[in-house]
């Protein structure tokens, strides 16, 4: 405060006739113990009174409520020598809260008391402090949201994560804690499926991340909280339980709740009005009543978006390629997913720890936002995972001062494939090619597909803005035209004017070069139909067609460059009520692993192809094996399966198990595609 005085003209700690160093020196004292106590009594009041502000604006209000406060600190000082304008009241807060924030953490690093009692104002101070019990192992899921197997291998190889390298015993310094297992996804290679099926062990009827409902006449989109209440509404109704975390379990910065009770940035829950403390920003104002995590936070988003304009700059002087256009709102989209979320969702966690729950799930999404816009294997990326490392270390720090032990489960829910956008190699969107083949006109100009990253929607919902994404409708009001949605390289074709899921033989009818022309396109791998014939095909290139049932991995024909699995990815899509009329899976070359994304996005996900349907497992040692003898561990529901066998073998919550799941997991059987309905 003494350095601030006598750097800002409009601040003073001294009267008009001067004063000595001495009274200088206690009107600066007394003005900064006023300004901390207000800060630690009024500050959580105030908060309180302000839950009906949107998160970002109290985030931003922060400075001039810290300012009002410093303001009243001076007023009442007994020196009554303390004088500031408004402003420079706000900027003096805010030098001082970030400098105690600063300050404080590093003396907490060199002792441990201190750090403990800091991080203890981030538990939740309702929750009973004794456990009830014997003390048993806790279990914190910390799903790196976006990052393959692929990228986290690389990044620990280059020291990258030094934190994850130290679990997988690959520095030198110790033996290994931890296993690092890859996983595959279903076709539908993204977080709404894979979360959904990781927490509610359901990922039944999911075709996409945005599809079109024809019995609802609705477009499900996962990251509309409307869509994921009522998807996690039928995956609680086909499964019979609530969920992994049914028992004294939290659910942080997730699309679904898994059954927590206690729930934070929880999109399924975020167009609930009942009461506060289950309304989805709730997480949000927990972080910012503490006016130093706001300021850090604030400087630290400032900074980000810095960082971005200035990597974009680059990029776009270096003329990269692929690229994007990342301009606009996207800085401070970008800022609000790799800060803002990231340092709500991790004091949430170490909340959750401190408090002593016995599971905690949370998505911290900052890595796949970045790489969607940079490119999977892109500095811009990797620096992002260096942070999330730092935030692993954290964690990992804060677990030792809990009243319980815990294990720490890292593990990811989709990767992503790099490669240029379809429209940027061919010129035409995939709605712009169907238009051409059913005859329609085609606009000369291709409209931009905005992206549909996690981030987006947490940040139009902290705002309270709709959350629909431009162009896209609940209820199309068109009925002729043919509804084109895109899920990274995968793109849905529907009808709505046709009640039923239309035939191959029914769309040949109407549009005769529709599927040849999207089958023998450059850009597109294959497509899945269903057929009057054949009950489905897969239709590619040179009239290539066979017929569901008779899939097989390995064999010849448009499915071959997809790799194993690809078949069955396929054949239980094809299964599901609500796929669309015609499914179209964009070219994919195995020797570089690139996509062709029908979304502006040269980092993708939501189809086959490549390294985004490969995501990992990275678990304790304690724990069994994810798979017993090394199997392949297939499908979001079966790592469900595997994580609910961890909390039992933590003598955690006991979710609920028909016999059928739990003899199948004694005998280690991996096809878990199909969950079971408890009675």
């Amino acid at each position: 405060m003494l350095i601030l005085a006598g750097a800002l003209p409009d601040f003073q700690l001294q009267s008009a006739d001067g004063d000595s160093a001495t009274r200088i020196a206690i009107t600066a004292a007394l003005g900064a113990g006023g300004f901390g106590l207000l800060s630690a009594l009024v500050w959580p009041l105030m908060v309180r009174f302000l839950l009906l502000v949107p998160a970002l604006v109290l985030g931003l209000l922060v400075f001039f409520l810290n300012g009002a406060l410093l303001l009243i600190a001076l007023r009442l000082n007994p020196a009554a020598r303390g004088d500031a304008s408004p402003e420079t009241a706000v900027v003096v807060a805010a030098v001082m809260s970030a400098v105690a924030s600063a300050t404080g953490a590093a003396l907490a690093v060199r002792d441990d008391d201190a750090y403990r009692r800091r991080l203890y104002r981030l538990a939740d101070r309702r929750r009973r402090t004794p456990l009830p019990g014997p003390v048993t192992h806790g279990t914190v899921f910390l799903q790196l949201d976006g990052v393959g197997h692929d990228v986290l291998e690389a990044a620990v190889a280059k020291g990258l994560m030094p934190t994850a390298a130290r679990w997988l015993g690959t520095r030198g310094d110790g033996a290994a804690t931890h296993r690092l297992t890859p996983w595959r996804t279903d076709w539908s290679s993204q977080t709404g499926a894979s979360q959904l099926g990781i927490l509610h062990g359901s990922t039944f009827d999911v075709p996409a991340f945005r599809w079109y409902e024809k019995d609802q006449r609705e477009i499900m989109v996962c990251n509309r909280p409307t869509s994921a209440a009522a998807l996690q509404r039928r995956a609680v109704e086909r499964t019979g339980d609530g969920g992994l975390l049914t028992a004294d379990g939290a659910s942080r910065g997730n699309l679904f709740s898994g059954g927590a009770d206690e729930q934070a940035l929880v999109l399924s829950i975020a167009a609930r009005r009942r009461s506060r403390e289950h309304r989805s920003r709730s997480g949000y104002f927990a972080y910012f009543s503490d006016p130093a995590n706001a300021v850090r936070t604030a400087l630290s988003f400032g900074a980000e978006v810095g960082r971005e304009i200035g990597q974009s700059t680059r990029a776009r002087l270096r003329k990269d390629r692929p690229r994007v256009s990342r301009g606009g709102l996207y800085p401070l989209i970008r800022a609000f997913a790799t800060v803002v979320e990231r340092d709500v969702v991790v004091a949430a966690v170490m909340g959750d720890i401190l408090a002593g729950r016995t599971a905690v799930y949370a998505d911290l999404v900052a890595y796949d936002e970045v790489a969607h816009h940079s490119g999977p294997h892109s500095r811009d990326a990797e620096k992002v995972l260096a942070r999330l490392d730092r935030s692993l270390a954290l964690i990992e720090k804060c677990a030792e001062h809990a009243p319980r032990p815990y294990r720490i489960v890292v593990l990811s829910d989709h990767g992503q494939s790099p490669g240029e956008t379809f429209r940027a190699r061919y010129g035409l969107t995939l709605g712009d090619l169907v238009r051409a083949g059913c005859g329609l006109p085609v606009p000369r100009r291709a409209g931009r597909t905005r992206s549909g990253a996690e981030a987006r929607t947490a940040v139009r919902a902290a705002l309270r803005r709709p959350v629909e994404e431009g162009g896209e409708h609940h209820r199309p009001s068109r009925r002729s035209e043919p509804i084109v949605l895109a899920s990274g390289n995968l793109g849905l074709v529907s009808f709505p004017d046709v009640p039923h899921r239309m035939t191959k033989e029914e769309i040949d009818a109407r549009h005769p070069a529709l599927l040849p022309t999207l089958a023998n396109h450059p850009g597109v791998g294959f497509l899945l139909v269903r057929s009057a014939e054949h009950g489905g095909v897969v239709l590619g290139a040179y009239g290539a067609q066979i017929p569901v049932a008779e899939l097989a991995d390995g064999a010849r024909g448009p499915l071959a460059p997809f790799g194993r699995g690809a078949a069955d990815a396929v054949r239980r899509t094809h299964s599901f009520p609500h796929t669309a009329d015609i499914m179209v899976n964009s070219f994919h070359d195995p020797a570089d692993g690139e996509v062709l994304a029908f979304e502006e996005q040269i980092g993708s996900h939501g189809g086959l192809g490549g390294c985004q349907g490969k995501p990992f497992l990275l678990s304790p040692l304690a724990l069994s094996e994810p798979v017993a003898g090394g199997g392949d561990l297939v499908g979001a529901e079966r790592v469900h399966r595997v994580l609910r066998r961890w909390l039992r073998e933590c003598h955690g919550p006991q979710v609920p198990l028909t016999a059928g799941i739990a003899g199948a997991e004694e005998a280690g059987d991996t096809d878990g595609t199909e969950p079971v309905a408890a009675p």
